[in-house]
């Protein structure tokens, strides 16, 4: 009889195959929509995830500017940044941001929280691509339509 072999799969960076997944934020909950773009972006849909390495896919976003913050979080939600200087933190809120010049940021500050600090977490970033209208320069990649907002009904405002 043979004995049961417990061993873990580790892949490694060659043998990764990175697919491209498009998501439309539009009416999407800031939270939630960050929550599966940051585990799409470490690979944590494979089977084969392996913590060390960058197995995570390209994720393309549309209309992220159109995110949506429930409660009064848009009014109340404050985003903090520091100049360097004493006494020289500033804060914006986030209906300033949405409003503002780079409304997907608030997007991208969020999944960038919820990758990890450090090298492979700014690796992983450099698959997230953010676009503020509907249009996107990577159609040649073939991505793939990932609708987020039938998911689970929270996901989206109003639907």
């Amino acid at each position: 009889m043979k004995a049961l072999l417990k061993t873990t799969k580790s892949i490694k960076p060659a043998d990764v195959e990175k697919k491209w997944h498009i998501i439309d934020a539009d009416g999407l909950v800031v939270g939630r929509v960050a929550v599966i773009i940051a585990n799409i972006l470490r690979g944590k849909h494979k089977p084969s995830y392996t913590p060390h390495v960058d197995c995570g896919d390209h994720v393309i976003v549309i209309n992220a500017g159109k995110v949506v913050l429930t409660g009064n979080k848009r009014d109340k939600k404050v985003y903090y940044k520091h100049t360097g200087y004493i006494g020289g933190i500033k804060e914006v809120t986030a209906a300033k941001v949405l409003d503002g010049r780079f409304p997907e940021r608030v997007l991208e500050k969020a999944v960038e929280r919820m990758v990890p600090r450090g090298p492979l977490g700014r690796q992983q970033m450099r698959n997230l691509h953010l676009f503020t209208g509907t249009e996107h320069p990577h159609n040649g990649q073939q991505p793939e339509a990932l609708d987020v907002a039938s998911l689970n009904r929270k996901n989206k405002v109003g639907a």
